[in-house]
């Protein structure tokens, strides 16, 4: 008898176009071996656009295939889209990796550099693994990607590897689909990759750079050390003299110093970790983190007089390496004042020639510079302060889309973005455009960015003040131009990380922002949506007498504030009676002394009332002394009024200087500082109940330089939460003006489209 032959199972085809960050991260090689597990047929390829997969089998095979490749891709992996196309089978056979599509247009999201993996480790320190202690170790699990990428798609001709071959041992894992290193475009060993070489600016090397460097750290040197997006200042951060060696050199004579850690058990022995401050130091971007410090063999001019201390794990095998012999090290960015940081070799051992004792550089060459990021942890949420290194391009995803905006940001903690379709790329920390140095790296970013994102931006959206180097460059650009006012930007970058449209009250508190006519904000109560705003309060002027000069020295704004409600100048008798006579006089004849609203300068005259910061040597330092001061126990508010359009905070001022006069001592000040804090919060919250009870709104957000204090934020939120408002705060983008492009972007956007682009996850 005859057998019957067994149908044959049905096949299909299809194509797969895969988009977000696809290309870098190991997803080849992910696709293939899921291919192959699953016996189906195809190829899968790189293109600008993303990753192309075409796959044929039977249904079950290809539905098991497509649920694997959604559920669970490689580590580095975010996938956005996955669209589908049936094609015919043609019964081919076998599934490849092709070459690469550089025709195609850019779409795809660009990978960030990310930490050192565990694999990678355990081979850096194993004495039989060929890559045994070498300082540039990777594979598609980690390692750089966006400071090295020079073009898309990610090859390793179009990065800056493209000056190392591949040796026969790398060639093969990089060519094997099975390998841990397949396409994995900074693959190298000690034989065909980067090298170390260590000396001094006249290139002295040294035969064993690595062990030399160290032997210089415990020294007391001062160390240039380049690292994946710029080059880092180091120094023993235990030992004090070094430490205040390095302020000295580097003019940077209070702001505080970030520290690397060797592990976790070292971070514990420093500072206070909170599970979320925990998570963030362990992620692949391995920000640093400001956590409340511990009395410890820390040298105290690593943060004089703050209670916080920021640390970081290491994130490059180089890292790990000294770490591994030298447990704490200062790491501050290797820049001049005012200047970018430092990425070239040449430009190290010219412009760090004045601060660095020695150099510990590397071959490899950075095509995109990025600092360290910042993170604080504010109600128990990470909250980015500068947002560079390992979260730089990662785009934020906004609740409408439209034709591609670039935001051009402010003049301080500059960032620019770009939008490509509803995804937001905000670049990374660019600085202060106060230097023809930071101009230039802005215009690079601007250029780098648009390149490699595909986009020939249709709108440039700017800032009001006239002055910034940032509007100034819009205004002669070719684009048609959107001004944002600089308080709406906050706001709407609020609005944008959490993918709304709403109508809500706006608390912009921050330094100093151009108002719609050229004043002073930055206090300021709105009812805002993405498209406009209404000021409705606002507070108290006060007097800047000086104009910059004031910021520089609040003791200028600590007079003002006495002068404002009454009180005698010379309660400030640690300032020189002639320097107060003449500025009482500037602010009595209203002799270049703009009035402010903004609430930074209030916590400024409150600071130097309470005698901390009388002068300022970084941005907001005497703001930040007087929170780092404030007692921790929930304090009352002293008094303050509101009227019709203003928040006066006369009375309260007059209550600090009795209570300072009869109690100077510092546990009082503590005191003081703790009631200063729990009154604007309480400010904030009569402010948003008196707009409510007039609009019916009950959203509020909180953006400004001002909400990246902790204690203000979280007394704000817990009432507001209180009585029932819906509170928004930043945790993707700094609240300060290294965020404002997102929202100069959302409005410029929101104004060209309109409601018909809003998206359907919008609220």
């Amino acid at each position: 008898m005859a057998l019957t032959p067994l149908m044959e199972i049905p096949r299909s085809r299809m194509r797969l176009r895969v988009q977000g960050v696809v290309q870098g991260v190991g997803f080849r090689p992910f696709v293939y071996r899921l291919a192959t597990e699953e016996q189906l047929s195809g190829f899968v390829r790189n293109d600008a656009a993303g990753v192309e997969i075409e796959i044929e089998g039977d249904g079950r095979s290809l539905a098991r295939f497509h649920a694997q490749l959604r559920q669970n891709p490689p580590l580095l992996a975010q996938i956005e889209t996955i669209d589908s196309t049936p094609l015919r089978a043609i019964g081919e056979q076998g599934f490849r990796i092709v070459e690469s599509d550089h025709q195609s247009r850019g779409t795809t999201d660009i990978p960030a550099d990310s930490a050192t993996c565990q694999n990678c480790l355990s081979e850096l320190f194993d004495p039989s693994n060929r890559r045994f202690l070498y300082p540039f170790i990777n594979c598609t699990d980690c390692g750089p990607r966006f400071s090295i990428i020079r073009e898309l798609p990610y090859d390793r001709g179009r990065t800056t590897m493209a000056a190392f071959d591949l040796c026969a041992d790398c060639r093969t894992e990089y060519e094997d689909p099975a390998s841990r290193r397949f396409h994995a475009e900074p693959n190298a060993c000690a034989r065909c990759g980067p090298r170390l070489t260590f000396g001094g600016a006249g290139r002295q090397e040294t035969a064993n750079a690595l062990e030399d460097a160290i032997a210089a750290l415990g020294a007391g040197s001062i160390v240039a050390v380049k690292g994946i997006g710029g080059f880092h200042l180091a120094v023993d951060a235990t030992n004090e003299a070094a430490v205040a060696r390095l302020r000295q050199w580097k003019h940077r004579p209070d702001q505080p110093f970030a520290v690397m850690a060797r592990d976790m058990e070292t971070v514990d022995s420093i500072a206070v970790v909170s599970p979320p401050a925990r998570r963030e130091l362990l992620s692949i971007a391995r920000p640093i983190v400001l956590m409340d410090r511990r009395h410890s063999t820390v040298a105290p001019s690593v943060a004089p007089r703050l209670r916080e201390i920021g640390v970081m794990l290491p994130y490059t095998p180089l890292h790990h390496l000294l770490a591994a012999r030298l447990p704490l090290l200062v790491m501050t960015s290797g820049n001049l004042s005012g200047e970018p940081i430092v990425t070239q070799n040449d430009e190290a051992l010219r412009q760090l020639q004045s601060v660095a004792d020695l150099f510990l550089l590397h071959d490899r060459d950075i095509h995109s510079p990025a600092d360290d990021s910042v993170l604080r942890i504010i109600d128990g949420t990470s909250q980015p302060a500068r947002r560079s290194r390992g979260l730089v391009p990662r785009p934020v995803s906004l609740p409408l889309s439209g034709p591609s905006v670039l935001a051009t940001g402010a003049q301080q903690k500059n960032t620019i973005c770009i939008t490509r379709g509803s995804d937001a790329y905000l670049s990374q920390h660019i600085g202060d455009l106060g230097s023809v140095a930071s101009q230039s790296a802005f215009e690079v970013t601007i250029e780098k960015m648009t390149r490699l994102l595909g986009v020939r931006p249709e709108i440039v959206a700017h800032d009001l003040h006239p002055d910034y180097a940032s509007t100034r460059w819009a205004l002669q650009s070719d684009l048609k131009a959107i001004p944002v006012q600089h308080h709406h930007a906050h706001i709407a970058s609020c609005l944008a990380e959490h993918q709304r449209t709403d109508t809500v009250i706006g608390v912009a508190f921050d330094g100093t922002g151009c108002g719609p006519a050229g004043e002073i904000w930055g206090g300021e109560f709105l009812v805002a949506g993405l498209n406009d705003f209404q000021r409705l309060l606002h507070l108290r002027p006060l007097p800047l007498p000086g104009g910059e000069a004031a910021i520089r020295e609040p003791w200028r704004l600590a007079l003002a504030a006495l002068l404002d409600c009454g009180e005698d100048p010379d309660f400030l008798s640690s300032i020189d009676a002639r320097r107060r006579q003449t500025v009482c006089r500037m602010i009595g004849r209203d002799v270049h002394s703009p009035p402010a609203t903004s609430a930074g300068r209030w916590f400024d005259a409150v600071a130097a009332l309470c005698g901390i910061g009388e002068m300022s040597t970084y941005e907001a330092q005497a703001a930040i002394e007087l929170e780092s001061i404030a007692d921790k126990e929930t304090a009352e508010p002293y008094p303050f009024a509101i009227d019709q359009q203003a928040v006066d905070l006369r009375p309260a001022i007059r209550e600090i200087v009795a209570a300072l006069r009869q109690h100077p001592g510092r546990d009082h000040i503590a005191r003081v500082s703790a009631r200063f804090h729990e009154t604007i919060a309480q400010v904030i919250r009569d402010g948003c109940h008196r707009i409510q009870a007039s609009t019916g709104i009950r959203i509020v957000a909180l953006s400004g330089g001002c909400f990246q204090n902790r204690l203000l934020s979280e007394r704000a939120k817990a009432l507001l939460t209180g009585d029932g408002f819906e509170v928004l705060m930043h945790h993707h983008v700094p609240p300060s003006d290294g965020g404002i492009a997102l929202g100069q972007a959302a409005v410029a956007l929101y104004r060209c489209g309109g409601a018909d682009h809003v998206s359907r996850n919008s609220r």
